[in-house]
C-alpha cells in the first residue's frame, strides 16, 4: 500500500492529517463529503487551493483527518497537508506551491491574555482620581 501518501498540516490551533491516493477525486473530510464540512465556499477553495493548482482534482482520492480549532484554522491546516502530500507525490509541485505561499507554515497565533488587563493588549480603564 505503498501508493498512498500521508502528510500533516497545521495552522493556529488545528491539526489537520491527509492521506492522498490514486483516484477518481473522492474528498472527504473526518467521514464526510468536503462540500459538507467546509460548506463555506471560501473556505473549501482555501483547504482545496492546492489540489487547483496541481490539476490533480479528478486524478487523487483525499481523506482527511482534522482537528481543533475553527474552520479558518482547519482549512489552513488542510491546505497545507495537502500542498505538502502533493510535493512528496511529485517534487515538480514546489515551483507551483512556492510563490503562492502554500508550503509555509503560517507562525500567527492567538496571544495570551495577561494578568491585570482585560484581554491579550486592552487594558482596564485608567483612572486618575
Amino acid at each position: 500500500m505503498k501508493d498512498v501518501i500521508g502528510a500533516v498540516g497545521r495552522r493556529k490551533t488545528s491539526v489537520a492529517r491527509v492521506f492522498l491516493a490514486p483516484g477518481k477525486g473522492n474528498i472527504t473530510v473526518n467521514k464526510r463529503p468536503v462540500e459538507v464540512y467546509f460548506a463555506d465556499e471560501s473556505k473549501r477553495s482555501e483547504a482545496l487551493k492546492p489540489l487547483v493548482l496541481a490539476e490533480k482534482m479528478d486524478s487523487v482520492d483525499v481523506k482527511v483527518n482534522v482537528q481543533g480549532g475553527g474552520m479558518s484554522g482547519q482549512a489552513g491546516a488542510v491546505s497545507l497537508a495537502i500542498a505538502r502530500a502533493l510535493v512528496e507525490m511529485d517534487g515538480d509541485n514546489r515551483l507551483v506551491f512556492r510563490p503562492e505561499r502554500l508550503l509555509t507554515r503560517d507562525p500567527r497565533m492567538v496571544e495570551r491574555k495577561k494578568y491585570g488587563q482585560k484581554k491579550a493588549r486592552k487594558r482596564f480603564q485608567f483612572s486618575k482620581r
